[in-house]
């Protein structure tokens, strides 16, 4: 089953283009009411920029890794993911003080499904950090490698080994890797989604 996209998809499309004029009209039609749920829930102009541009390159990556498709308005949906970010950002702070929780859209399922997906992915992404951080810098180097270049010759070529110990050693690293993900008390949360 196919996703027909919304309109509105075309503002995933400007991200991923990097269309400086589709992402300055993102800024000027959305980030007003983000701007003011943030600055009227303990923050402040900075903070809600910031949660803008961390949303923006989250959705990003999801389009990019995920191929992401919005099948809903784009207003309501990127409202709700900053707005989520915000919260959690409030409770790692330590605030709980929320003085707006009203919603100015009424969300629908479906916009609702998309958020969560994003939120999802987001947490997936962030685990593989965490866990990529804990492998040796040998397997760093090599896993990095692999993903920008593609060709395990030219890896093994850049990393001065040879190409059969080059394979071994990534399908080893990527075991490592999985299994330090997949033994992480935060890969058993995401699974309850």
């Amino acid at each position: 089953m196919s996703q027909k996209p919304h309109t509105d998809h075309i503002y995933i499309e400007a991200l991923l283009k990097n269309d400086s004029r589709v992402l300055s009209k993102i800024y000027e039609q959305f980030s007003y009411k983000i701007v003011s749920y943030v600055k009227k829930n303990s923050g402040n102009a900075d903070d809600a920029q910031d949660i803008i541009q961390e949303t923006l390159v989250t959705i990003y990556h999801q389009a990019k890794d995920k191929g992401f498709i919005l099948t809903c308005p784009f207003d309501a949906y990127f409202y709700l993911l900053c707005k989520r970010r915000w919260l959690n950002e409030l409770k790692k702070r330590g605030k709980n003080r929320v003085t707006n929780l009203e919603d100015d859209t009424s969300i629908t399922e479906e916009q609702e499904q998309q958020v969560e997906e994003t939120e999802i992915f987001e947490q997936q992404q962030q685990l593989f950090e965490l866990k990529f951080k804990e492998l040796g810098t040998k397997c760093q180097k090599l896993l990095k490698a692999a993903f920008k270049i593609k060709s395990m010759e030219k890896v093994a070529e850049i990393l001065g080994v040879s190409y059969g110990y080059a394979r071994k050693k990534k399908s080893q690293c990527i075991g490592k890797l999985t299994q330090l993900v997949k033994n992480s008390k935060e890969f058993h949360q995401l699974k309850r989604f």
